[in-house]
């Protein structure tokens, strides 16, 4: 999504490996050497768990302890603005972040997601979109 120096042309025939990321944002499976576009819809999960709360899922002081936690796989939703996060939400969060990307959902599923479809549907609320800025903000100054 942002690195496009090291993007490729998509074949749904073959797989990918060549590993490329970042530690934060990076699918376990690319971490092994053998990937598909799912690797693309873990990203997103990763991105919109930072939206929502101001810090990644996996998170470390180095980027060898990020890896290690990608390579786990296990993240949570104990941090107390979770509770101010719909169920919908984290639902979709836990399908972009599904550890098997046999299992994981797909592009066209995520945006069909309840989720989605009712902010897609609702106002703009200014409070939450200024808290996502925030969130943002305040991940990138770190």
């Amino acid at each position: 999504m942002i690195d496009f120096g090291t993007s490729q042309v998509f074949n749904t025939e073959e797989k990918m490996h060549q590993t490329y990321g970042t530690a934060y944002y990076i699918a376990p499976e690319v971490l092994k050497g053998d990937y598909n576009e799912k690797c693309d819809l873990w990203s997103v999960g990763v991105i919109l768990y930072i939206l929502l709360c101001g810090h990644p899922p996996f998170n470390g002081t180095k980027d060898a302890d990020i890896i290690k936690k990608v390579k786990e796989g296990k993240y949570n939703f104990t941090d107390p603005i979770w509770k101010k996060r719909s169920q919908e939400s984290m639902d979709l969060i836990n399908q972009l972040l599904t550890y098997d990307p046999e299992k994981r959902v797909s592009a066209l599923s995520a945006l069909e997601h309840p989720w989605l479809k009712n902010k897609v549907k609702a106002k703009i609320d200014p409070k939450a979109t200024q808290d996502a800025l925030a969130n943002l903000k305040s991940f990138s100054s770190e």
